[in-house]
Order: structure tokens, then sequence, then C-alpha cells
């Protein structure tokens, strides 16, 4: 998943612009990513979370964030812009779950934000097998079985497969958003899928059972 509606050059030169002192620039290139951070926000919020804020009051949080830390950006800039306004929305989220569990003294329950067409195709891309469509039965049961095995990884693992599998992101791009090492995002992807595989399987799913269904 990458910004759609603006590419590399244009970035580039519209942050010139912005080290150049037009700030009129940023407000264009912050414009730009909106659409592309609203899709990574309803990805990966939880339901729970989603009925008390609005996925749009994250990206407009996370924009003015980005937009008050800019100088630093530039200064240094680390990673790629998109990749830096996706890590910002992602520390978002993150304290705003925190927030809220802590402000309401009561939990969150971990789940995976969704819908059973994604679940489904990111469980048969595990296990190596093709859809077959039109057994919509099916495609929510595996998409279920997805979603409870990703819950049980470490939130960390569940977001580099996530990240890496419907977002789009490569290996360094994921570590980049999560602050992890590349060798390290690498090594705990694949332990990852390997894990969501037994899960699948202890969960009823058998392999002869998938060639048949899908």
């Amino acid at each position: 998943m990458t910004p759609a509606a603006i590419d590399e050059a244009e970035v580039r030169g519209l942050l010139q612009q912005v080290r150049d002192g037009d700030r009129g620039a940023l407000d264009v290139l912050l414009a730009r990513h909106r659409s592309y951070l609203l899709d990574v926000v309803q990805l990966r919020m939880d339901q729970k979370l989603r009925a008390r804020i609005d996925p749009s009051d994250v990206v407009q949080e996370a924009q003015l964030e980005a937009a008050q830390r800019i100088e630093d950006y530039l200064g240094r800039e680390p990673m790629p812009f998109h990749i830096w306004l996706r890590k910002t929305a992602y520390e978002n989220l993150l304290r705003l779950r925190r927030q809220h569990v802590e402000a309401e003294c009561r939990s969150v329950e971990k789940q995976i934000a969704l819908p059973d067409n994604s679940s489904a195709m990111l469980a048969l891309k595990i296990l190596s097998r093709e859809p077959n469509p039109g057994n919509q039965a099916v495609e929510q049961e595996l998409a279920r079985r997805l979603r409870h095995a990703i819950a049980q990884l470490p939130e960390v693992d569940a977001e580099i497969v996530l990240m890496r599998n419907l977002e789009g992101l490569t290996n360094l791009e994921t570590a980049q958003v999560l602050d992890l090492e590349p060798a390290a995002t690498s090594k705990r992807y694949g332990r990852a899928i390997l894990k969501l595989r037994q899960l699948l399987f202890e969960g009823g799913l058998s392999d002869s059972a998938v060639g048949q269904t899908f």
C-alpha cells in the first residue's frame, strides 16, 4: 500500500519547497497523503476503538504532529516521507489505544480489523493455497480462524505480518515503522508465518480440507 496520488519525484520537489520556506507546499504534501493514511488507520484500527474514535481524527492528529516536526524530518530524512507519516500515525494509534484503556478502566479487546476477504486471502497466502471464488461460508470461517490466530501473536509480530502482506511494505519499511533492525524484522516475520500456519492447523483447518474447499 503506497500513496497513489503522488510520486516520488513530486514528493522530493514539495519537500524542497518546504525547505525553501513554502509552508503551502507542506499543506499540499500532507493533503496528497491523507487518503493513504486513512486507509492505513482503518486497516489497523481495533473494532472496539473505532467505535469510540473516528479514523479521520487519528489521521488529522498524525498530520498535525508531522507538520510540527517537519523541520526535524528535513534535517535527518531517516526514511521515505510516506513511511515517516505511516510511523507517526502508527505511534498515535498506539497512544490513543493506551489512553482509552487507562482512562476508561476497561480493556479494549484485541481484535484484528480486517474484512473477511482480506483475512481469507492472507490465510491462503500463509498456507500457500489458491483461492476458489464463490464459497462465502468457507471464506468467512477461514477469515475468522486467521483473525483468531493473529490475535495470539505478540503485537509486534502481528504488525509485521500485516504490514508486509496487507499494506505491501517492504521488510526495511516495516522495520523503520516499528523501530526494529531489518534483520530482526525478517527473522520475526519468518517465525510469525510458521506460528500462524501451526495455529491455523491446530484450529481444525486441515491441509486437505483447504484443498477441497478453496
